[in-house]
C-alpha cells in the first residue's frame, strides 16, 4: 500500500468511527453545529499552544482533534442534506484553484507578495465588498489588528520602510503620554489602543508575530514566577509576607536558569 492509499484509509476509518458515534453514542448524538462550537476553538488554543512549544507529539494529537471536529460538522450537515465532507473538500479545492492562477492558470507572479495582491484581488472579484470582510469580528483584538493591517498590505496600503512605522510607533507614545496627562481615561484609552496598533504594525515589518511573541513573554513570565512560588513555599513562607527586594532575589535566579 502506498502512502496515498494509507492516508485515504486512515481518513475513511474516521469516516466510519464518526459515523458509529453520531449512530451510537449518546453525546455525539446530543451535539449541533452551535455546541460544538466553543470546543473548536478551545481545541484550536490547544493547537496554538503545541506549536508554540514545538511539541511535535502534541500537535499531531491536536491536529487530530481539529480534524475530528471537521468531521463531526460535516456528518452533522449531511443529515440536514445541507452538505457533507465531500462538499468541503470540493469547496475549498476549487477556491485553491481559483485562487491560485499562477499554478493552474497562465498567470505569472514575481514573488510571495504579489501572490497576496492576487489572493486579494481574486476576492473582491468574488463578490466582497471590502478586503477587511474576511476578518472575523470575534477575533482576539491582537489577532483582528494584525490580520487587518495584512489584508490592507495586500491591496498596496502599507508604510513603505520600517523606519516610517517606527516614527508612528514614537509618535502614538507621544501622544498618549500627553493624554495621561490630562487624566481622560477615554482619551488614554483611544491612544494607548493607537500605540498597541502602531507597535503589531511595526511587528510585521520586523517579520515578527505579536501574539507569538506575548504568547512567549506569558509563558516566560509564568514560568519565572512560579519558580519563586516554589522557592517562597519550600521555605514556609507566603509572597504576602515578603518584600519585592527579597522577591527580586529569585526572579533573579529564575532568569538566569
Amino acid at each position: 500500500m502506498n502512502t496515498r492509499e494509507a492516508q485515504l484509509q486512515a481518513f475513511n476509518r474516521l469516516l466510519d468511527i464518526m459515523d458509529d458515534l453520531r449512530e451510537k453514542c449518546p453525546w455525539d448524538k446530543k451535539q449541533t453545529l452551535q455546541s460544538l462550537r466553543h470546543l473548536t476553538i478551545e481545541e484550536t488554543y490547544e493547537l496554538g499552544d503545541a506549536i508554540l512549544d514545538n511539541n511535535l507529539e502534541e500537535v499531531k494529537k491536536e491536529l487530530g482533534d481539529l480534524l475530528l471536529h471537521i468531521v463531526f460538522y460535516a456528518k452533522i450537515g449531511s443529515e440536514t442534506h445541507a452538505f457533507d465532507i465531500a462538499d468541503v473538500a470540493h469547496e475549498i479545492c476549487d477556491k485553491l484553484i481559483h485562487r491560485h492562477p499562477h499554478i493552474y492558470g497562465d498567470v505569472v507572479v514575481a514573488d510571495e507578495e504579489e501572490v497576496k495582491r492576487n489572493w486579494e484581488k481574486l476576492k473582491l472579484k468574488e463578490g466582497k465588498k471590502s478586503v477587511l470582510e474576511g476578518v472575523p469580528k470575534g477575533l482576539p483584538a491582537m489577532v483582528k489588528a494584525s490580520r487587518v493591517q495584512d489584508k490592507a498590505k495586500g491591496v498596496g496600503f502599507d508604510w513603505e520602510q520600517p523606519e516610517q512605522v517606527w516614527e508612528k510607533v514614537q509618535e502614538e507614545l507621544h501622544e498618549l503620554q500627553e493624554e495621561v496627562a490630562t487624566g481622560n481615561l477615554d482619551r488614554i484609552e483611544s491612544e494607548f489602543g493607537d500605540v498597541l496598533f502602531s507597535m503589531i504594525n511595526y511587528a510585521r515589518f520586523l517579520n515578527v508575530n505579536p501574539e507569538d511573541a506575548l504568547e512567549r513573554t506569558n509563558k516566560k513570565f509564568i514560568k519565572r514566577f512560579q519558580y519563586l512560588e516554589e522557592k517562597v513555599n519550600a521555605m514556609g513562607k507566603s509572597l504576602a509576607d515578603m518584600t519585592l527586594a527579597e522577591m527580586d532575589v529569585y526572579w533573579n535566579e529564575a532568569k538566569k536558569l
